[in-house]
Formats: C-alpha cells, sequence, structure tokens
C-alpha cells in the first residue's frame, strides 16, 4: 500500500512509537509480497523476535529487507546498490526510522511503476 512518509514519521512520533510497529510489520509484509518471497517470516513474527532478542533480529532484518529493496529495483530496471549494508549501518546507529522511510520509498516507487519482467 502506498504511503505518506512523512505522515507514517509523524504518526510513529505521536502514537510514541506504536504506529511505528504496525509499519515495520506492514512494510516487511508488503516487501515480501513485491518482491516475490511470500513465504519469509511474517511481519508479527519479525517483531516479536526483534523484541525477544533485544533488538539483535532487527539488525538482521534491515539487512535482509535491504537485499529485497535491491530485488524491487532491479525489478524496476534501476542500479540496485548495496542496500542491505546501508540499512544495517544506519540501524546500528539507531536510526532505524530512516531505514523503514527508504524501504517506503521503495514500496511507493514499485507500486507506481510495475516491475518489468
Amino acid at each position: 500500500m502506498k504511503r505518506s512518509i512523512p505522515v507514517s514519521v509523524i504518526l510513529s512520533i505521536v502514537t510514541c512509537g506504536i504506529y511505528g510497529i504496525y509499519w515495520m510489520i506492514m512494510l516487511n509484509n508488503e516487501l515480501n509480497r513485491l518482491s516475490n518471497h511470500p513465504k519469509d517470516m511474517g511481519g508479527g513474527l519479525v517483531f516479536l523476535l526483534s523484541i525477544v532478542t533485544c533488538g539483535l533480529y532487527a539488525l538482521f532484518w534491515y539487512y535482509k529487507m535491504g537485499k529485497q529493496c535491491d530485488e524491487l529495483r532491479a525489478m524496476r530496471g534501476e542500479m540496485s546498490d548495496n542496500s542491505g549494508v546501508i540499512f544495517l549501518l544506519v540501524g546500528l546507529l539507531g536510526l532505524g526510522i530512516i531505514n523503514y522511510c527508504l524501504m517506503q520509498h521503495n514500496i511507493n516507487k514499485t507500486l507506481e511503476q510495475p516491475p518489468e519482467f
């Protein structure tokens, strides 16, 4: 689903992170669907594992979602960089919301311009 990035960031701040949790779950599910990984782990389980592992799983998830964003770019015929490493570094700096914005940007672009096959 196409979402406004500024509105999502503001909602995440105003709701003290509750919308951010919802956004994370939906980003996971949408990226899995758009990048042809529908059987990958669902967003709810990703969130639960991130809590149980005190955020370590979230770092792996950032890397994995970066790779899926690269796949979306490649399907659109764009150059794909090594987003997995970039997302991991941004996550290590504690700026995960930037990763959410980048993921949403990729989803929005994919929905505007369907992938080439």
